[in-house]
């Protein structure tokens, strides 16, 4: 009996499942880091004005770049694992490698949860679709207001770029309550300088 074929979410994937899922679980990965480290032509912006979405990078990688980086060893990347039906295996299949084609290669990993408060694996070697920094769509560490800014006005044929950003840190969230992620809250945080209509509220005194 062949393996079950098991997606591991970790951007869009978390608030956009794949089709044909038959179980799904909430579970955390080792070695690695989840950046918004890639560029986006085709889904969150265009290749005259490339947009920013995240990726898996490993932590061996991503330690060259991490005095760049505000949060080099914060984080645990919490995502969702999918089992896809058997039946519609090759389907999927062929269906993410087109959605994740620009920049990403796949990776199989253990995806790790929590039964009755002990660490164990929930998903074993799960597809995972990674960002290298040798392919031409990986950017590496940006400034995060720089980044903010980018995010904020990209848009591409999937939408605009900030609502990818502020959807993916919804669903991290409600993953669990240790699925907090720094990266993506320090983004969020620096978008709201961006956006109109935002306003102080300070007290009159005297």
């Amino acid at each position: 009996m062949s393996q079950p074929y098991i997606v591991f979410g970790y951007g869009s994937l978390i608030f956009k499942p794949p089709p044909h899922t038959i179980s799904q679980v909430n579970g955390f990965l080792k070695g690695y880091v989840r950046r918004f480290a890639q560029s986006s032509n085709d889904h969150r912006g265009t290749p005259e004005s490339l947009g920013r979405v995240v990726t898996l990078v490993s932590a061996e990688d991503w330690a060259e770049f991490s005095a760049a980086d505000p949060f080099p060893h914060e984080d645990i990347v919490w995502g969702v694992a999918y089992t896809i039906d058997p039946a519609y295996a090759a389907e999927v299949r062929d269906y993410l490698d087109y959605r994740e084609k620009n920049g990403y290669t796949v990776h199989h990993t253990d995806v790790y949860g929590f039964e009755n408060g002990v660490e164990t694996i929930v998903a074993p070697q799960a597809v995972v679709y990674v960002g290298r920094k040798d392919n031409p769509a990986f950017v590496g560490s940006e400034d995060l207001d720089v980044l903010a800014a980018r995010i904020y006005t990209s848009v591409g044929p999937s939408g605009k770029n900030k609502d990818y950003l502020y959807d993916l840190e919804e669903a991290v969230k409600k993953l669990a309550p240790e699925s907090y992620d720094s990266h993506i809250a320090a983004l969020v945080v620096r978008s709201l300088i961006f956006t109109p209509y935002v306003f102080l509220t300070v007290p009159i005194v005297g």
